[in-house]
């Protein structure tokens, strides 16, 4: 069984990420969110709000877990028997930093990066920019998978 692990902060998870998993999900048999957990990271929903949003997003999909780790990415990604890290990409600065990592994490682990570009219609969606349009009362309806978007409704 081929998995990959798809790490981030995923605050909040968006269509662009959930573009990557889908198209992820032809290439492997299961997919692992997985939420990088950093102290020096400030964010906007804590862990187990994440947790519950993406989780909302693939009740009906078993071939995608969500799980938190702390630590080094490849370190999770052997601890959960995951021979891939995927990844997406959205500009030109985004490749040169995924590819600079893929480098490190091959050589300190083996495990292959596989980048998938974001399709134009999410190529320009931040988490940051999201997180801006919350913080302003604004509709994310266009950002953000149905599932996070109702979650969003009920908290406000």
């Amino acid at each position: 069984m081929k998995t990959a692990i798809f790490p981030g902060t995923f605050d909040p998870f968006t269509l662009g990420h959930a573009s990557i998993v889908s198209r992820g999900l032809s290439l492997f048999d299961h997919i692992i969110i997985a939420i990088g957990v950093n102290s020096a990271k400030q964010t906007m929903f804590t862990l187990d709000e994440r947790i519950i949003q993406i989780r909302a997003c693939y009740l009906d999909e078993p071939h995608v877990e969500v799980s938190s780790y702390e630590g080094l990415t490849v370190d999770f990604a052997k601890s959960q028997g995951a021979d891939f890290i995927l990844r997406g990409i959205r500009s030109l600065y985004d490749f040169e930093y995924e590819r600079l990592l893929s480098d490190v994490n091959h050589k300190i682990s083996d495990i292959e990066t596989i980048c998938l570009f974001a399709e134009p219609d999410y190529s320009s969606i931040q988490s940051n920019v999201i997180r801006e349009l919350l913080n302003y009362k604004q509709d994310v309806g266009a950002f953000v998978p149905p599932a996070i978007l109702e979650l969003l409704k009920k908290q406000s």
